[in-house]
């Protein structure tokens, strides 16, 4: 018999779990086809996480922290940050659509946790504030508003990529694509 490693286990079931809410988002996400996917007890699933949404939630919460440790913002290289931005979301498509879902979802009704993602927000916004103080962004546009418009500028591409290929196109347009993201981004932040 093998020896039981719940370290293991939880991680195999993170890993089903971003899957399917990736895929089926919470309300369509089966707690079945984790446990399945994990090869885990889906009463673990339960100890582990508690209901469905706590395990989305955990599951986001994550996945964010990973973004925020992989991707810190930076406004002495608002450029960098943005292609850093891209390429973490070209590898990592799947926060995002946690996060698409998370808003079908939740609409603008509390979410489970919302005091940690003010807080994970609050940091984001004060290195932008932090920047605007040291006049290397411009304050035209209040600190929450302006990293608000950035990241919508780099995300939307991943979030609705049937846009994306009928407006600008694939392969070189992508480029094109990322090169005017980036010149947006810079003139926005200009002083």
């Amino acid at each position: 018999m093998a020896a039981r490693d719940p370290e293991a286990t939880k991680a195999r079931i993170f890993e089903a779990a971003v899957a399917e809410f990736a895929r089926h988002g919470i309300a369509g996400a089966r707690i079945d086809r984790i446990a399945a996917e994990a090869k885990a007890n889906k009463q673990l699933i339960y100890a582990y996480y508690g209901n469905k949404g706590e395990l989305f939630a955990s599951v986001l919460e994550k996945k964010m922290l990973d973004l925020a440790i992989s991707v810190p913002v930076d406004p002495d290289d608002i450029e960098g940050w943005i292609d850093r931005l891209l390429d973490y979301h070209a590898a990592h498509p799947e926060l995002l659509r946690l996060l698409f879902w998370e808003g079908m979802e939740y609409g603008t009704a509390e979410l489970p946790h919302e005091a940690e993602r003010q807080a994970h927000y609050a940091r984001k916004v004060a290195a932008v504030r932090d920047g605007q103080e040291r006049g290397v962004i411009s304050d035209a546009i209040p600190a929450p508003d302006l990293l608000f418009l950035l990241v919508a500028m780099a995300n939307w591409a991943v979030v609705v990529p049937q846009m994306k290929r009928i407006l600008v196109g694939g392969g070189d347009d992508a480029d094109r694509l990322r090169d005017s993201i980036k010149e947006a981004a810079r003139r926005i932040v200009e002083r």
